[in-house]
């Protein structure tokens, strides 16, 4: 198929391309969704605009669409205009998302999927959580949190990369505060800096911290693109 990616930069997001090219297909463009605040119910808000590093690393273009968060059809309205641009300028003929378990999200993302008449392509959807995890570091994907909102997840988690002994930790602390390893509820945003699929990786230069006592982001305020070499394949 010809796919457009619903592309937030994040690991779910970045693996689905990451399959989606492994299966043969082609990514013709990402669509990134902008929400205007960070309760969307839809989108990824912590550090949407920095996509277009990813898109770089990618070699593919990226569609940048801003959303009014007031309620599921505003953002699923502002989902069709991006969708339809993308159907328009790249003759696309399916989406691919990278949702693991939300019925909500899957449900109105394969909605206006059927409306455009496109082929939806979730190839993560239902997979085993903590061993998802553990498949994203084994494929070399390098992975910064940059936003949470659970609780057994403070201020120290942020800007943290993802690396065994994190992901242990994550495993342990989803266990006694019971909330979802993968984040797939949204206890926690990721960044992906690097991974097979780019081709150049990412450094952050510079970012800030925002935190409320509860809940917080990582902003990235500058980022850099490195050629990869042999001993620089991931960063």
């Amino acid at each position: 198929m010809k796919l457009a990616a619903l592309y937030s930069g994040g690991k779910d997001s970045t693996f689905s391309v990451y399959r989606a090219l492994n299966d043969g297909h082609q990514v013709l463009c990402l669509n990134t969704m902008l929400p205007d605040r960070d309760d969307s119910l839809f989108f990824h808000y912590p550090n949407a605009s920095c996509t277009i590093y990813q898109a770089q690393c990618l070699g593919i273009p990226v569609i940048n669409t801003k959303v009014r968060c007031e309620g599921k059809e505003q953002e699923l309205k502002a989902l069709e205009q991006a969708l339809t641009e993308a159907k328009q300028r790249f003759a696309v003929d399916g989406i691919v998302t990278g949702g693991l378990a939300s019925k909500f999200q899957h449900e109105g993302f394969q909605q206006i999927a059927n409306k455009l008449g496109l082929n939806y392509y979730s190839p993560s959807w239902t997979a085993d959580q903590t061993k998802y995890m553990h498949d994203l570091l084994e494929n070399n994907f390098s992975i910064m949190v940059v936003g949470v909102s659970a609780s057994g997840l403070d201020e120290i988690w942020l800007g943290r990369l993802l690396d065994p002994a994190a992901l242990n930790e994550l495993e342990h602390l989803s266990k006694k505060y019971g909330f979802n390893v993968a984040f797939e509820g949204g206890e926690a945003e990721t960044f992906v800096l690097d991974c097979p699929i780019f081709k150049k990786r990412i450094e952050v230069k510079s970012a800030k911290k925002h935190w409320d006592g509860y809940r917080g982001y990582f902003q990235i305020l500058d980022a850099i693109l490195h050629d990869k070499s042999s001993n620089l394949s991931s960063s």
